[in-house]
């Protein structure tokens, strides 16, 4: 009865868009009721499974066949008809999930014998590439904290440390002093799945830090009960995410910075930076603390351009 109430729902939102709702399919509404009944799909799901597969059904009806007895020639007209449309990779991706689901159901449930989506390869999406920083942005970003006063001192070495060792903010917010090696240079940080490196800090991030230990951290704890976090707040606690988050934002709008900032952007500035100068792709994989080299692999649009631009500027018909 709820899944009846949700379909009706859902055709009368459609007359009301003046859609075409399309003649209800047995097989597709059993399918719908598997996935409400035992999986316990919401309902905005539900409605995206049958508003793929009515489209389908509507299109095969077309063409003299249905949703049961489609086969692969089939399927591949319908995407490859989506794609000549215009429809994104990623809009067809979603269709052919759906498809598959769809037709692993019908072979389980021994309403067909084979499953035509078996052989269709989902398009190629692209990982989106991460958003960055300009060099003289970053400079910008990393003057645009007032050192004259406690606060200010620590935002400026937290900005400074995480430009020059592309920590992620929660490794940030929660470093401790026993990480930190001021003598050799470098933090011990645990990153995801407890997976400890040594990332180097750099002069510059390490003279800030050790500014920051001597004058900004003893004004901000005087009162306050001992802690190990590295950077702490007016009350003497440890920063959060979102507080300094919130204080990059601020800074961000002081050095006019029109990009739309997230909690990575100085990390991915980070490694950006890094293979724009020459360093090799696996060293930035160690520092990132990725454990796959292909995750790494999204920056390989930088060494593509460095590659590029020498050969423009050096090769006799680039």
């Amino acid at each position: 009865m709820a899944l009846r109430l949700v379909r009706r729902t859902t055709e009368i939102a459609a007359l009301e868009r003046g859609s075409r709702v399309p003649h209800p399919d047995p097989v597709l509404d059993r399918f719908l009721d598997e996935l409400w009944a035992v999986e316990g799909l919401a309902r905005l799901t539900l409605d995206a499974y049958r508003q793929d597969l009515s489209a389908l059904s509507v299109w095969l009806g077309a063409r003299g066949t249905t949703l049961a007895a489609a086969n692969r020639s089939d399927l591949l007209a319908f995407l490859g008809a989506r794609m000549q449309s215009g429809s994104r990779p990623k809009s067809v991706a979603r269709w052919l999930s759906s498809q598959r689901r769809f037709y692993r159901f019908l072979v389980a449930a021994g309403l067909r014998r084979d499953d035509p989506t078996a052989r269709i390869d989902a398009p190629s999406i692209g990982r989106p590439l991460p958003d960055s920083l300009s060099e003289s942005q970053v400079e910008a970003l990393l003057a645009a904290p007032g050192t004259v006063t406690p606060i200010g001192l620590r935002d400026r070495a937290m900005l400074e440390l995480l430009y020059a060792t592309g920590l992620r903010v929660s490794e940030l917010v929660t470093l401790e002093q026993s990480q930190v090696n001021p003598r050799q240079g470098v933090l011990r940080v645990t990153g995801k799945g407890s997976r400890e490196r040594l990332v180097p800090m750099g002069e510059e991030a390490g003279d800030w830090m050790a500014r920051y230990f001597r004058e900004a951290r003893p004004e901000l704890m005087r009162g306050r009960p001992p802690t190990e976090a590295v950077f702490v707040t007016r009350r003497g606690t440890g920063m959060t995410r979102q507080a300094f988050w919130y204080r990059i934002k601020q800074h961000a709008a002081a050095a006019g910075i029109p990009v739309d900032l997230s909690p990575h952007t100085l990390r991915h500035a980070f490694a950006t930076h890094l293979l724009d100068h020459g360093a090799d792709l696996r060293v930035v994989q160690m520092l990132l603390g990725h454990s796959s080299l292909s995750t790494t692999q999204i920056y390989t649009h930088v060494a593509r351009a460095r590659l590029q631009a020498l050969h423009a500027r050096h090769h006799p018909r680039g």
